[in-house]
């Protein structure tokens, strides 16, 4: 199972530089907002896009999607796993927790 990450030290690692978050939902949702400096990767992408969009398979990499209902950040986690990337985790409150405690989000 992916280990979890929480708002407050994805918040400080995204300010600190130190990882890379990916956006599981792409397509529009990703346009519309994501988090800051996230990369679109939603499940069905990942075996055709990992390796082109993250190419440290040893870097810090936190997954998220909309909310704990939606399964995408944990699909891409376990298959950037599977892929052998070694630093995966996920923010499991996504995009909507995020937006509720006001921090910034990026539009495309």
């Amino acid at each position: 199972m992916t280990m979890l990450i929480t708002r407050t030290d994805l918040k400080a690692a995204i300010d600190a530089g130190t990882v890379t978050v990916v956006d599981a939902l792409g397509g529009a949702y990703y346009a519309a907002q994501h988090l800051p400096g996230a990369v679109a990767l939603a499940p069905g992408d990942v075996d055709a896009g990992a390796a082109a969009l993250l190419p440290d398979r040893g870097a810090a990499i936190v997954t998220y999607c909309s909310n704990p209902a939606c399964p995408n950040s944990g699909q891409v986690a376990d298959r950037l796993t599977a892929l052998g990337y070694t630093d995966v985790r996920k923010y499991r409150e996504g995009i909507e927790d995020w937006a509720a405690a006001g921090l910034p989000l990026e539009s495309a």
